[in-house]
């Protein structure tokens, strides 16, 4: 009895690992510890930084691009690498739901723990899916990662090649104090075109408050404070008594007064929208059947099929996930 109640559980569990992108791998190779790249620890000393630095991830999805900054010696963040994606899955918005193959949006912490030497996509780490915003608003899912190989269902996938370079740095920052790293997840680089392409997608106003932490780190170069009420993100405040307790509730009077840097970007930003828009030149949004590749990736699988880009990033034994809408988005609405 005791040996069947063993074996069941045993299988439930795998059950669990194959629904997601988690390890499915029992032993430890040396991947996991391979050093950053030559090229690439070549690349921080150009740049003033120095492998223990602490990082910062930013992704984009429709571009499918994954940043690494890195603090230099000045103190601020640089960007030390992007990185293409060869796959993410869903549309652009936030992930509500176990199963809707939608990739997160928005602001997480990787700290140490959440790195996985043993997942079935080579690497991986988690985000962190979901946070207290996203747990409070009642959205689910579990193991949403950043991986390798080429194939997604809710997480971003960059190739065994990219990710085993993202790894080793990340590992690098975490072992050299960091305590954790910040990971921004957006629909798509927030400029003023893309903003008012999206202005009438329901998450529009989601992707106004993300904004406000994109403009943040885009004109100080620094990580932004991420807090929550009233259902959203709010960036940068100090609270007195410390930070809301309740996520859904009425944020508390800020202590501190907003950046005139960052609030003159956001005005700026969003004048420049409003002109685009009134002008009629914008052009429409982009639709997606499930996900996006990034171009680079898209080549190879136009021309020769699966088998090709399997050769070209070391993914001979994963498939690409749903090619055709790989090849196919982003399209356009009227599509």
């Amino acid at each position: 009895m005791m040996l069947t109640a063993v074996r069941i559980g045993g299988i439930a569990a795998l059950t669990l690992l194959l629904s997601a992108c988690v390890s499915t791998v029992l032993e430890v190779d040396g991947k996991a510890t391979q050093p950053i790249p030559t090229a690439v620890t070549a690349e921080m000393s150009r740049k003033s930084m120095s492998p223990s630095a602490p990082i910062l991830v930013r992704i984009f999805k429709q571009e499918s691009e994954l940043e690494i900054w890195k603090r230099d010696r000045s103190g601020r963040f640089a960007l030390l690498k992007t990185y293409p994606m060869c796959r993410w899955s869903g549309k652009l918005g936030p992930k509500k739901q176990n199963g809707d193959r939608q990739a997160p949006e928005g602001f997480y912490h990787v700290s140490a723990g959440m790195l996985n030497p043993n997942s079935q996509y080579y690497l991986s780490f988690n985000l962190g899916y979901p946070n207290k915003l996203e747990a409070a608003l009642g959205y689910t899912g579990e193991a949403l990662m950043v991986h390798g190989a080429c194939s997604s269902s809710g997480c971003f996938a960059l190739t065994d090649e990219g990710v085993a370079e993202i790894y080793a740095v990340a590992r690098e920052a975490l072992k050299g104090g960091q305590g954790s790293f910040q990971v921004q997840a957006f629909p798509f680089r927030m400029t003023p075109q893309n903003m008012a392409k999206n202005r009438n997608d329901p998450n529009f106003t989601f992707w106004s408050d993300l904004k406000q932490g994109y403009d943040i780190f885009e004109v100080t170069r620094r990580q932004p404070k991420v807090s929550y009420c009233e259902g959203r993100y709010v960036f940068d405040k100090e609270f007195g008594g410390g930070e809301p307790r309740d996520v859904l509730a009425p944020c508390p009077p800020a202590l501190n007064t907003p950046d005139a840097l960052v609030a003159a970007r956001t005005q700026s930003d969003r004048v420049a929208m409003e002109e685009l828009l009134t002008a009629g030149t914008v052009l429409s949004a982009h639709a997606y059947a499930d996900g996006g590749m990034h171009p680079s990736f898209r080549r190879l699988l136009e021309r020769s099929g699966q088998s090709a880009l399997a050769k070209r990033t070391s993914l001979s034994s994963v498939p690409v996930s749903r090619p055709d809408a790989a090849i196919a988005d982003p399209h356009s609405p009227d599509e």
